[in-house]
């Protein structure tokens, strides 16, 4: 069901209070041509009602003649900000970002943070932002997660259809999304709820399956068959199966980057209202799925870049994987059973 401007206004007030948004804050919406007019309209009457100081920036799309779809998440990292300074300089000044253009991986935004500016990115549908509104109990299972996370130093995953997975954590720190970008120099997604981490460089070594009806982002689809991908030293070397197995290697070569094929990051879902057969409900170009990526107790994978954990590697290509029916470890604790949350502190 659509959304009404007057119930999305007053979600966004409450988005904003929790963000700790105060009166006469600097607060910039960053749009471009293909920002949801819904979500932006609604933001800037909060905002309004709470007394913030509003700035829009409105920057041209780019990358279109190499992207391939129009999907915000099918080529990261590269955007207009890059060649905008006046633009950067705005943004920078603003105490908080409501990004409706998609920043994420970019240099940019890891500029931007340091400053201690904060950055909520909201680019879903409004229906699925209304339907997972940030809460203060998300928050509290995200945290209790990350301090799992953070004192772990090998992660260990595996399913009954083949996946057997391992990797070394402390290099980087600590993804977490819990829908509020409430501190300084804190980026979040709204709506989101899960925990990540980039494995040490070269240590992810093992058998990853994606097995049928499992999640492939941003190709918004659900596996029809098995693929497995073979994991050595931190890169998967090979994608095993069939015609699914092909679509993805055809799209990963395609951006000509061997960095396409490194591991990201890998966690696990803490949204018991987000929910793995919504994919199939929505245009595939209004959002990023982050039901898919959310969904209680799933096995998030990725490939491609590593900057937004302060890494150097910078590539367009990046996939999100969410499997179900998987069991993830930290130093040998369980956190997932079979594609179950079963620490209680994070149910």
């Amino acid at each position: 069901m659509a959304i009404s401007d007057a119930d999305l206004v007053i979600a966004w007030k409450q988005v904003l209070e929790m963000c700790r948004v105060k009166d006469g804050e600097q607060i910039a919406i960053l749009t471009s041509d293909d920002s949801n007019p819904q979500i932006v309209r609604t933001c800037r009457i909060a905002i309004a009602q709470l007394g913030g100081i509003l700035t829009m920036i409105n920057l041209p799309p780019i990358n279109g003649e190499k992207a391939l779809s129009r999907d915000k998440s099918g080529y990261v990292g590269k955007t207009p900000l890059a060649f905008n300074t006046a633009a950067l300089a705005g943004l920078m000044a603003a105490d908080m970002i409501i990004d409706t253009m998609q920043l994420l991986f970019s240099k940019e935004q890891e500029d931007i943070l340091k400053t201690g500016t904060r950055i909520l990115l909201a680019v879903e549908p409004p229906e699925v932002m209304m339907r997972m509104l940030p809460t203060a109990e998300g928050k509290t299972r995200v945290l209790n997660a990350e301090k799992l996370m953070s004192a772990a130093r090998v992660m260990t995953v595996t399913s009954d259809a083949g996946t057997d997975f391992t990797c070394s954590l402390g290099q980087y720190p600590v993804l977490t999304q819990y829908g509020l970008a409430d501190e300084a120099g804190r980026w979040d997604h709204w709506p989101s709820c899960f925990v990540a981490r980039w494995p040490d460089e070269g240590s992810s070594n093992g058998t990853i399956v994606i097995d049928q009806g499992d999640i492939l982002l941003p190709f918004k689809m659900y596996a029809r068959e098995k693929v497995t991908l073979t994991i050595r030293d931190g890169i998967v070397t090979d994608i095993d199966g069939g015609f699914t197995a092909e679509y993805m290697l055809r799209f990963m070569e395609s951006f000509n980057d061997p960095a396409a094929f490194a591991m990201a990051h890998v966690g696990w879902g803490l949204e018991p209202r987000a929910h793995w057969t919504t994919l199939g409900l929505y245009d595939r170009e209004a959002g990023l799925s982050m039901d898919s990526r959310s969904f209680a107790g799933n096995f998030l994978f990725s490939t491609g870049p590593n900057t937004e954990a302060g890494g150097d590697r910078d590539t367009p290509c990046h996939l999100d994987i969410p499997l179900r029916g998987c069991s993830l470890s930290l130093d040998g604790e369980p956190m997932t059973v079979k594609g179950k949350v079963v620490r209680a502190d994070q149910q």
